[in-house]
């Protein structure tokens, strides 16, 4: 039921391109967002690994705390074990990346290493191979992309009302769906991706605690990580990347009213039941 529901939001979110690429440039700009949704997926799906890690400077471990539990999840769940990444941010968090189980990394920052037991950070490291065992990385990464690309439309019609005005003939686009388009789309993806991303993070909150063993270690994890991720906020966290992280690294304003992540309390209040199963 949950794969089904989020192949619904996926399509969703692509029947939101291309009418944006329509509303854009009729049939030929439909197409040309089929083609650079096409386009968004292959670069997320090959590369969208390496593109983040550096992004945030992750630098590779072979041993340590941190490889050792992540080497010690993989063997109890007969898993492939993944790279394994440090990120040098003061701020205590933790994403997965990679398109699949063989080609999969997982990474922590320095902050979480600082504050967490050992129990605690097997719970978060098992949360996050539950994300590469679910697929989760691929999925998050295709709405983010198609999501993205319509945002990318949406400019593109801002700037064609501005130097275009917006004319209506066979071949143009229409004025009123312009507008449309450019106020509705953009909104309606977000809604759609933070959908996908709250669903696949209780997902793998559910099949970590069973990678680890202990819902109440990754119960105790998360609420450390939110009152800690308040206390010190990542430095300019990239947008795109916040629905990869176990807790959302965004703070203030409408990026905290409309989160990719749900409430670290019903998280919990869910881990916590599962216990009482």
């Amino acid at each position: 039921m949950n794969s089904l529901r989020v192949f619904f939001f996926l399509t969703i979110l692509t029947l939101i391109l291309v009418g944006a690429g329509g509303a854009l440039g009729g049939t030929g700009g439909a197409m040309l967002a089929l083609i650079i949704a096409g386009v968004m997926n292959f670069v997320s799906y090959w590369f969208s690994d390496r593109i983040v890690i550096s992004m945030y400077r992750g630098q590779p471990v072979q041993s340590g705390l941190l490889f050792e539990v992540v080497a010690e999840i993989c063997q109890r769940n007969r898993l492939p074990m993944p790279k394994v990444f440090i990120l040098p941010q003061p701020t205590p968090n933790a994403f997965a990346t990679g398109r699949n189980r063989e080609h999969a990394s997982v990474a922590a920052t320095e902050g979480l290493m600082q504050i967490l037991t050992r129990e605690e950070l097997r719970g978060v490291m098992a949360h996050e191979m539950a994300h590469v065992v679910n697929r989760d990385i691929l999925i998050s990464s295709i709405a983010a992309t198609i999501a993205g690309a319509i945002s990318f439309l949406a400019q593109m019609a801002q700037w064609s009302m501005i130097f275009g005005g917006g004319r209506d003939d066979d071949e143009g686009s229409n004025p009123i769906a312009l507008i449309a388009m450019m106020i509705l789309a953009p909104i309606a993806a977000m809604l759609v991706q933070m959908a996908i991303s709250r669903s696949r993070e209780y997902g793998a909150d559910s099949g970590g605690a069973k990678l680890c063993g202990n819902p109440h270690d990754l119960a105790n994890a998360l609420r450390k990580l939110e009152r800690a991720n308040e206390q010190i906020p990542m430095h300019q966290p990239n947008a795109a990347t916040a629905h990869m992280f176990i807790v959302n690294p965004l703070r203030g304003g409408l990026r905290t009213l409309f989160s990719t992540h749900p409430p670290v309390e019903e998280r919990v209040r869910r881990l916590e039941s599962m216990l009482r199963v």
